[in-house]
């Protein structure tokens, strides 16, 4: 959550500096770099709480020690795979051989 919110901080900053670009007639190309520029600045010297927050979210999102996170199709279909095999213990699957040709 910590990452979305700095997100719309920085991009509202980006609108709010690029609508200052133009009114002020820089031009469109100039006002997006410039704007994009103070945006980076603003948030870097002011917001750091924030930022080490997302940061800190997106580090523990990618990390490898997180499991990976399954829909809840995943968990359906698991779930009846599970039971399948629970009602017929006999049956074994071999996920390495080829299919047959017909």
């Amino acid at each position: 959550m910590a990452f979305w919110k700095f997100t719309a901080l920085r991009l509202g900053l980006v609108a709010i500096f690029f609508i200052a670009g133009v009114y002020l007639q820089l031009g469109l190309v100039l006002s997006a770099i410039v704007s994009a520029i103070l945006a980076w600045c603003v948030t870097y010297l002011f917001f750091r709480d924030m930022r080490d927050a997302a940061a800190v979210g997106l580090q523990s999102r990618f990390s490898e020690k997180t499991p990976p996170s399954r829909n809840r199709a995943e968990l359906d279909d698991s779930a009846a795979e599970d039971s399948l095999h629970d009602a017929n213990p006999d049956v074994t699957i071999d996920a390495d051989r080829k299919p047959r040709e017909s």
